[in-house]
């Protein structure tokens, strides 16, 4: 037991005090924003619970958990965000994919997107200049809101049931009860 309690203290430790790794290029953050600067090249840059702003050129992939894209120059391959937004502004490349779960996507004049543009559960702002080289996918949040709903108005109507009954069966009951 104290072992474990030992472990989970270590691991909670390490987490509050990682500091950003960089492999060949690549940026991965935690809790600390990304910024490439105009005249800076990154390869992969990945940040959890953090902000990326990509002013330069990212030659990989750009990921973010719990944070904000925004990309004022070239994203070579993929950009995915979860729970957070993604705003790319004017003139804008994204060589590959744009995959967006939960957040919002601003898109600026004349942004180009290589391959697919997808939106789950969020909401996409795009002007008509905007290119996209392969399918527009966006499903809205009330996709994921509606059977939500539907659950708790059945919840709700059974509880009220159950109430309704409880209440005549214990209004009608004689107190105290007679000998």
């Amino acid at each position: 037991m104290k072992l474990l309690r030992l472990l989970s203290l270590s691991l909670l430790g390490a987490a509050f005090a990682a500091t950003p790794a960089h492999a060949d290029r690549d940026a991965v953050h935690f809790f600390s924003n990304i910024h490439v600067a105009s005249n800076a090249t990154v390869h992969d840059a990945v940040c959890f619970f953090c902000n990326i702003d990509l002013d330069g050129e990212a030659q990989g992939d750009v990921v973010v958990f719990f944070g904000n894209v925004r990309i004022g120059g070239r994203a070579n391959h993929d950009v995915v965000n979860f729970f957070g937004g993604v705003s790319a502004a004017d003139n804008a490349q994204i060589g590959e994919n744009l995959v967006s779960f939960f957040s919002l996507i601003s898109l600026g004049e004349n942004v180009s997107v290589g391959k697919d543009l997808v939106s789950m559960f969020g909401v996409v702002h795009a002007p008509e200049s905007v290119t996209v080289g392969g399918d527009r996918v966006a499903m809205p949040f009330m996709i994921f809101l509606a059977p939500l709903m539907l659950i708790g108005l059945m919840v709700t109507l059974v509880v009220r049931a159950i109430r309704e009954h409880r209440r005549r069966y214990y209004y009608n009951y004689p107190f105290p009860p007679q000998p």
